[in-house]
């Protein structure tokens, strides 16, 4: 089962949780037991795993690329966002999360985000569920 569903950003930076969209789906499918990959078919987007609970988890993560990765540093992309495709590429594009009793296993505190990096824009998300044979 393969889906695609969009989701707004609201910022030019911004890791906007995508927890509840992806559990949804999962659970509307049926699978008990599988694997629930997602993916972002976008270049200066990325996804991530990491804390959800205290906000200023995401605040320090997004500080930090900033100050690793600064918008303005001379790049010779034309575009002007060489810096969101170097944060997505460190970020990564996917992530796999292990289905067991029909739901998502992720740790005590752990949520997937949508990393914005070029933002704010309309993102695809696109999730495969796969039910073990």
């Amino acid at each position: 089962m393969l889906e695609t569903f969009q989701v707004n950003t609201p910022d030019h930076s911004a890791m906007v949780d995508i927890t509840d969209l992806v559990s949804r789906r999962v659970k509307e499918s049926g699978v008990e037991k599988g694997l629930c990959i997602v993916y972002v078919p976008h270049t200066t987007a990325g996804l991530t795993i990491n804390e959800g609970i205290d906000p200023a988890v995401n605040e320090d993560i997004l500080a930090t690329l900033d100050k690793l990765i600064p918008w303005r540093a001379g790049y010779k992309h034309t575009e002007g966002n060489a810096a969101a495709h170097i944060k997505a590429m460190l970020t990564g594009g996917s992530c796999q999360v292990i289905i067991d009793g029909g739901r998502l296993i992720l740790g005590t505190w752990e949520r997937i985000f949508l990393c914005e990096y070029d933002g704010p824009r309309t993102r695809k998300i696109r999730i495969k569920i796969m039910k073990d044979s």
